[in-house]
């Protein structure tokens, strides 16, 4: 039975590994920041020095502000005898922000695909984890800021909610004053970006497209499964007659 046209009022989004590839820009940015430090006298194999930087992010979180220091300060102080290691953990860092600079970018379809739902009367938003400014940094470089609307921006670090917390999910709908069946979440975590939208009665959208979730399973199914924007269209045409 079809849905009724306006049925879907907002849809919001996750940012990593939904709307561009977290895990290919983390690895490629962590080799090229570990190859600088080796340049810059860290006396180390790079794949050593990438296995080691990669057990600390593990161990200590991917915002944890100080994993170059970590790093020197866990192995051998021979390793960079004769240099200043403030010099190396610059180098790491500068690397690390060149890289953010040339490869953080959107999948090849997401710009599009925000600019056709644009013309629509659904409200854009996101609702992410992670540190306040380092997400808003990463909206800004994908390009689609001018496509959301900026009272719907929803981020961890900064409301003081988490993403296992249906609390974060009850914010943002009513944030909209909206019922949580009319809005929709796209998000790559099973158990988070699922699960708890799904208590809720918001409409669940998992995106298989790629990440460390891509073999996930929650404890409930999503209302939908996609592997890129396009998929998203069409469903959004098909069961909400939007004119996508």
């Amino acid at each position: 039975m079809p849905i009724r046209t306006n049925a879907l009022k907002a849809i919001f989004f996750d940012i990593d590994d939904t709307l561009f590839s977290t895990s290919v820009f983390a690895e490629a940015a962590r080799r090229n920041s570990v190859a600088a430090m080796i340049k810059a006298g860290l006396r180390m194999e790079l794949e050593e020095c990438f296995l080691e930087l990669t057990e600390i992010i593990e161990e200590l979180g991917t915002n944890y502000e100080h994993h170059y220091d970590k790093l020197l300060g866990r192995i051998p102080k021979e390793y960079y005898a004769g240099v200043n290691p403030a010099m190396i953990v610059a180098a790491g860092m500068v690397a690390y922000h060149d890289t953010k600079f040339k490869k953080l970018k959107p999948y090849p379809d997401v710009v599009e695909a925000f600019s056709i739902l644009f013309q629509t009367e659904v409200t854009l938003g996101i609702i992410t984890a992670g540190v306040q400014i380092k997400q808003a940094e990463k909206l800004i470089r994908l390009n689609i800021l001018e496509y959301l609307n900026p009272m719907s921006i929803f981020i961890t670090d900064q409301l003081g909610i988490g993403k296992q917390n249906i609390k974060l999910y009850q914010y943002a709908c009513k944030s909209l004053d909206l019922p949580p069946e009319s809005c929709m979440y796209v998000g790559d975590n099973p158990i988070y970006d699922v699960d708890v939208p799904n208590r809720l009665g918001m409409i669940s959208v998992l995106n298989r497209r790629s990440g460390k979730y891509m073999d996930a399973d929650g404890k409930t199914d999503p209302k939908y499964t996609i592997h890129d924007m396009w998929e998203l269209l069409e469903i959004l045409r098909r069961d909400y007659q939007l004119e996508v």
